[in-house]
């Protein structure tokens, strides 16, 4: 995947091989409103598809705030989340109002019909869900953050020149294929929608080929920035979008974020040099820039059938570039983006099946039959602690029992309480099963407080790991919880070879 993996390819047409993608497991096939072509480049990219709310609530956790990726993150008015599927495959989900959209047909022929579109040069729309008042756009997610993040933002080194011609023709690429297949419409265009992939390579967002809404604004940039003839009709047109190129050749010319009407100005007046990035120290070929300048210049127009087509900005810039041989992620300097092996499955116990599902009425039943065998020989008390004290705290603990077999948690809790807080006795069984009391009453953090203290009782015991495992996915700390269920799993399996030794 990508541009760049062994040499820079220049190509502006898709690749002829045909393959026979997989679908999602965690999609639903549909028959598109028009036929969808098999796509004819981007290597791995599923075929479009229906995604269940539930698939992407759990891809997201629960739409949680932590995955939300927008550039203005919850102020946005169209939120954007990552998410990880079952499978692995990570995603970005678009998530509109009803509002935005209210007729759900519209909303997935829209979207059915950027779905048909497959290239190299685009973050690919690969799905939508439309669930009663849900609206969502889900397209492959790219890792390594925006082009205004390294413009704008960047931390360690700016962009390189020729990383930056390669920006200006990757971008120019994709909206001369969009173009070529029917979609030459792109929306706000600007840094925020080009973004690198695990190889650097920069992407086309596939999001700005529909609109916010049905019949919404367009444009949420800056007025200065907006094309002429959108702020007098209204409508964006095909030329309109060579315009918005025109902004972002500029942010890659001058790493600024600059009004065109300044920058036309300087032009004019051949300020050439004062125009671009003092961070490349004079590093850029003057007559590329030249180059680069008179194109962006052209894109600037104000008259719509001045400006170029999207044939004309390939042609213009695809000789431009000059380090064809040269991994992105190298001009980036990023590091190249390794996936990390999934942690390695153990075989679960029935404990550990009911742990992995959150299955609380389950391990409620376990735990029930297990009752204090896992206590035994950990409380050996001498004759002078058998105190009426010790009589009502014992007495405390098996009206605790009574409560957590007869399911009544919010009393279980209290004399499991009463038990806990005398401390003559501890019991990894009494905090494991007050653990579950507090995710049966939804009171995660409290259930994991419980379950690391069944651990500091019995450290090698995996149900405390199993009951921590639970608590961490309720929390929505989905890593750490697979790690500490196979954690528990091992301790499990260490166990079993131990009692299969003696």
């Amino acid at each position: 995947m990508g541009c760049c993996q062994s040499s820079f390819q220049t190509e502006t047409h898709p690749e002829n091989d045909q393959t026979q993608q997989q679908q999602e497991p965690q999609t639903r096939s549909q028959s598109s409103p028009g036929a969808v072509p098999d796509p004819a480049v981007a290597n791995g990219v599923p075929s479009f598809s229906e995604f269940s709310l539930a698939d992407l609530k759990a891809a997201t956790n629960n739409f949680s705030s932590d995955n939300i990726v927008s550039e203005s993150g919850e102020k946005a008015p169209n939120l954007v989340y990552k998410g990880r599927l079952k499978n692995r495959k990570w995603i970005a989900v678009k998530k509109f109002t009803k509002m935005a959209w209210p007729d759900p047909k519209q909303f997935a022929e829209e979207a059915w019909g950027v779905g048909k579109l497959r290239h190299k040069r685009l973050a690919n729309l690969i799905g939508y869900c439309c669930d009663g008042d849900e609206r969502l756009l889900v397209a492959e997610y790219m890792i390594n953050d925006t082009l205004a993040k390294h413009l704008f933002h960047w931390e360690n080194q700016t962009i390189e020149w020729a990383m930056r011609l390669r920006v200006a023709f990757c971008i120019a690429e994709a909206l001369d294929y969009c173009s070529s297949e029917g979609h030459p419409l792109y929306h706000d265009l600007n840094a925020y929608r080009v973004i690198f992939d695990e190889d650097g390579d920069p992407r086309l967002s596939c999001f700005g080929l529909m609109k916010n809404s049905r019949d919404g604004k367009s444009y949420s940039t800056n007025l200065a920035y907006t094309p002429p003839e959108y702020l007098r009709n209204g409508r964006v047109t095909p030329e309109s979008v060579i315009y918005s190129f025109g902004t972002v050749l500029l942010d890659l010319i001058s790493g600024k974020h600059i009004p065109p009407s300044h920058a036309l100005d300087m032009i004019r007046g051949k300020n050439i040099i004062l125009l671009m990035d003092s961070h490349l120290e004079g590093k850029f070929s003057t007559e590329e820039a030249t180059v680069v300048v008179g194109l962006a210049s052209q894109c600037l127009q104000y008259e719509p059938w001045e400006r170029p087509s999207t044939r004309d900005l390939v042609a213009t810039l695809a000789p431009l570039q000059t380090k064809p041989d040269v991994p992105s992620y190298v001009m980036l300097g990023i590091s190249k983006y390794e996936e990390a092996p999934p942690t390695p499955q153990r075989a679960l116990s029935p404990m550990g099946e009911a742990c992995s599902r959150h299955d609380l009425t389950a391990i409620h039943q376990i735990l029930v039959m297990n009752h204090y065998k896992d206590d035994e020989g950990s409380n050996e008390l001498s004759f002078q602690e058998w105190t009426q004290q010790m009589r009502d705290m014992l007495e405390a603990r098996k009206r605790g029992d009574y409560a957590f077999r007869d399911k009544d948690f919010k009393t279980a809790i209290g004399c499991y309480s009463q038990f806990i807080d005398v401390g003559t006795m501890v019991s990894s069984t009494v905090f494991a099963r007050r653990s579950l009391c507090y995710l049966f009453c939804d009171q995660p953090d409290a259930a994991l407080a419980d379950a690391m203290q069944a651990q500091i009782v019995n450290p090698d015991w995996p149900t405390a790991f199993y009951m921590q495992s639970v608590a961490l996915a309720k929390l929505d700390m989905q890593k750490d919880a697979a790690d500490m269920l196979n954690e528990a799993a091992g301790l499990e399996e260490k166990k079993q070879r131990g009692a299969k030794g003696s």
